[in-house]
């Protein structure tokens, strides 16, 4: 539902929505959004001094409730 939840904020946002992608990762310390969008919409997505980050991770929060969500931003260009 959280991964739900913010690929439709982030298509909102973004010039290629086709592009966006949001993948759950659950990890030890919890669960983890990554957020993969076109290279050009990067800058979009993150904001000047990373204003628009920090929107989108507050509102995950306030819906992921006690349990959380990390969300990450990833590089198309870099690998993992």
């Amino acid at each position: 539902m959280l991964a739900d939840a913010l690929e439709h904020l982030v298509r909102g946002v973004v010039a290629h929505p086709d592009d966006v992608t949001v993948r759950d990762k659950e990890l030890r310390r919890g669960s983890v959004l990554e957020v993969r969008v076109h290279p050009d919409d990067l800058g979009k997505v993150i904001g000047r001094n990373g204003r628009t980050a920090t929107a989108f991770r507050t509102v995950i929060g306030a819906l992921a409730g006690r349990g959380g969500a990390r969300v990450d931003f990833v590089d198309v260009d870099r690998r993992r």
